[in-house]
């Protein structure tokens, strides 16, 4: 949108040099859709404008937030703000009051939302112009994907980037008329304090509203014309052959041929990446570019595993790496990277047959078991990046999470018998994981100081290399670095923690059903396998309203440990479907519990029902009724830290199909592949998990019967064969010969398959065939391996 940021500064009277703060505090990622700690204005605004300091004494009067179940919201329910949740109560004060709304949006476990909370909302004087002049709404992010979404949309139009929290001022009709990221309190040389930006903007909405109106129109007007997502004109999808090639000449051009991944820095973990990388390989396996897609993903696994973004003490995998290196990470863990990578990773091993990447799968979801699971099998959303170095200090950034030189000596004091010069285990450890005495972390990536003397663990050399460096057997050394790691680990526990958003999310849960449930059936690990039924069971009891089959975004662990909603419940949104679908998919093939897939075509006919663009084609990200009042009305059209939505669905459309044959689910996958042809031809990087639905679509999925009885011996070998080999365009389907059972009423044609002298026997149908019937897995194996 043209003149975005021109218009705002003449409407605020204010000169547009300098229009964009970008400090963040180890790096960001406008690109990224994810959390980066990005700081930008939308509205240059000079300096010089009087400051207060924040009060000393936090005032302890709760604002209304305290009725809220967010953990965000809650940590701002005793500022000194007249705080109101999102809905009707704050829109009508607006309108009675003829008063702008200011939205302030972020998330529980977000560095620069904490610095701002603590700066300039528990200041006294900012608080009193909040509550004043303005009304002031605080929305978690996680709960509200849609606010967050239209008015990110706004703030990435109008300024230099995004990211959160993110400030937008509304007009009391909810249309944005300025907007930025985090701001200072105070004014600085090249910063314009919050406090300038309230009374700017109380000055104009006084002196200017008019204008104010007519350019929000204007400005929305424009954002929703550039964000129409439609079929339009055109009758079918572009050529996937095209489309995937671009996208990887795209990832090839910007890939990092030492570290791995496809940035300078920050680092993101990039699983939608990954996993077209992988997708790639699968169909270009001869040629020069398909190995060297398979050599891009495999590298960029290893050396993310190798480095700091990987917590090498308790497992799971940090937000990014504030460096090339993937050396320091910022230190706050998501669900949903834990999930993603924990499916990235196994694929890795099945691609691979290499036990380092399996050992990473298995490592990511025993943090997970341990550290953000509900006992009744849910799964919680994150952990903070910051926690208090001691007991009653105030939180640092990664206190959890490094060591000093001192401390690992003092906890792995043993000699280490047999090395070729006097070593005790401490020093084995510090050798390997890069531990100094001056600590290993660069000034440049600690500009608060926090992390001085302090180390974070990464592999520096392999096994190999340090058995040899002091004349020890590999597996020796193997085995007292897990000793030391494991001590390292318990000394941990006695840390204070970092803070747990213990907000449980249909969509995250979801993907952990999918991590769970992938994981187990490619290692043949029926107890992973049960952690994917409990998340599943979980959803079912929890999550979803039998009367109206609607799913709900959000629950909450009470104090008592039982689970809680809010009231209204909040409903969810096209990812919480998607994501939750493409769970019980997985979960069907891992389980072969058809009961699993019955949920998931029910609940796709519910997306269906609730988010189809009838008109246009593809997926609105939120129910009509639910964004009411809302300027926009959007399509996610980008697969970032978490695939979009309508990626997702265009992948369970093609295997609903599969295992159901209904028609109308492939008519509605290649509309949708349709609406989104501009953004695939243009930028398919944007969207590669798209891409390779476009190419499962165009190539036509397998269908891989086993027919035998679920528990017998012969089956399951059968089953893990086909989990056994990479195959991402299949649906693996049991047919047990109950000719009543549900997918013998969806697939006459299973009815018609026999098994072979009463074994189990497979058989892979593609195009309406099928091959010969196979009883020995061997065989099975090259059929779908060649």
């Amino acid at each position: 949108m043209l003149g975005a940021r021109a218009w705002l500064g003449r409407v605020l009277l204010l000169p547009r040099a300098g229009a964009g703060l970008a400090a963040s505090r180890r790096g960001s990622s406008s690109r990224d859709k994810d959390r980066s700690a990005t700081v930008s204005s939308s509205v240059p605004m000079p300096a010089g404008g009087k400051g207060s300091h924040p009060s000393s004494t936090p005032q302890r009067v709760p604002n209304r937030l305290i009725h809220e179940k967010s953990p965000y919201l809650l940590q701002h329910a005793y500022n000194p703000v007249d705080w109101y949740p999102w809905g009707q109560e704050a829109f009508d004060k607006a309108r009675k009051e003829n008063k702008p709304i200011f939205l302030s949006v972020g998330y529980s476990t977000c560095h620069w939302c904490h610095m701002m909370e603590e700066e300039s909302f528990q200041n006294e004087e900012i608080g009193r112009l909040l509550s004043e002049d303005f009304v002031s709404v605080k929305v978690d992010r996680e709960e509200r994907p849609d606010v967050d979404k239209v008015y990110m949309t706004f703030v990435q139009a109008t300024s230099s980037g995004g990211g959160w929290p993110m400030n937008v001022w509304l007009t009391p009709n909810l249309q944005p008329f300025v907007g930025g990221t985090y701001f200072p309190p105070e004014d600085g040389l090249t910063r314009v304090g919050f406090r300038t930006v309230l009374l700017r903007i109380r000055e104009q909405w006084k002196q200017n509203k008019n204008t104010l109106l007519e350019n929000s129109q204007r400005v929305t007007t424009a954002l929703l014309a550039r964000s129409e997502i439609s079929v339009g004109d055109r009758q079918l999808p572009p050529s996937a052959a095209t489309v995937n090639n671009r996208c990887f000449q795209q990832l090839d051009e910007g890939y990092d041929e030492e570290y791995g991944g496809f940035a300078e820095a920050p680092k993101f973990p990039t699983p939608v990446i990954l996993s077209f990388l992988f997708s790639y390989w699968l169909s270009h396996r001869l040629t020069q570019d398909g190995s060297r897609a398979q050599q891009m993903a495999l590298h960029t696994l290893k050396m993310m595993a190798n480095g700091g973004i990987r917590d090498h003490v308790g497992q799971g995998f940090h937000r990014y790496s504030t460096d090339r290196q993937w050396h320091v990470p910022h230190f706050e863990k998501m669900l949903y990277d834990q999930a993603q990578l924990a499916v990235a990773y196994s694929q890795a091993f099945q691609i691979s047959g290499d036990e380092f990447y399996s050992d990473v799968a298995k490592g990511i979801l025993q943090y997970v078991a341990q550290s953000l699971s509900h006992r009744s099998g849910g799964f919680y959303s994150a952990e903070d990046a910051d926690s208090p170095p001691e007991r009653g200090l105030r939180p640092k950034e990664g206190a959890y999470y490094v060591w000093t030189v001192k401390e690992v000596q003092q906890l792995l004091p043993e000699p280490v018998l047999g090395a070729t010069e006097p070593l005790t285990s401490g020093q084995l450890l510090m050798k390997h994981y890069g531990l100094t005495e001056a600590g290993n972390i660069s000034p440049s990536q600690d500009p608060k100081g926090e992390l001085q003397g302090q180390n974070v663990l990464t592999v520096r050399y392999s096994l190999e290399l340090t058995a040899a460096r002091f004349g020890l057997d590999v597996e020796a050394v193997r085995t007292l670095l897990n000793t030391g790691l494991e001590k390292l680990f318990q000394a941990r526990k006695h840390r204070p923690k970092p803070h747990l958003d213990s907000k449980m999310l249909a969509a995250w849960n979801g993907l952990m059903v999918s991590g769970y449930a992938v994981t187990g059936a490619v290692l043949g690990q029926d107890r992973l396998i049960n952690y994917a039924t409990n998340g599943a069971k979980f959803l079912k009891r929890h999550m979803f309203d039998v009367a109206s089959g609607r799913l709900m975004r959000t629950c909450y662990t009470s104090p008592g440990g039982t689970v809680d909603h809010s009231n209204p419940p909040c409903w969810g949104f096209l990812e919480d479907y998607a994501f939750v679908v493409r769970g019980l998919l997985d979960l069907y093939e891992a389980s072969q519990e058809s009961a699993w897939l019955e949920w998931a075509l029910r609940l796709q006919d519910t997306q269906d029902r609730l988010f189809w663009d009838s008109q246009g084609g593809g997926y609105f990200c939120s129910e009509a009724e639910l964004g009411a009042g809302l300027p926009l009305r959007l399509k996610d059209d980008q697969d970032g830290a978490e695939p979009s939505a309508n990626s997702v669905s265009a992948h369970n459309l093609l295997r609903l199909h599969g295992f159901t044959g209904h028609k109308d689910w492939m008519d509605k996958c290649v509309c949708l592949l349709t609406a989104f042809s501009e953004r695939m031809r243009r930028v398919p990087v944007a969207l590669p998990e798209m891409v390779c639905a476009l190419s499962a679509q165009q190539q036509t999925l397998k269908q891989i019967v086993i027919c035998g009885d679920r528990q017998a011996k012969d089956t399951k070998a059968l089953v893990q064969c086909v989990h056994s080999v990479y195959i991402p365009n299949k649906v693996l389907i049991l047919a047990d010969g109950d000719p009543s059972s549900f997918l013998s009423r969806q697939l006459p044609f299973l009815s018609t398959l026999r098994r072979l002298e009463d074994q189990a026997t497979a058989y892979v149908c593609e195009n309406q065939a099928c091959s010969m019937p196979i009883t020995d897995p061997c065989e099975l194996r090259k059929l779908l391996h060649p």
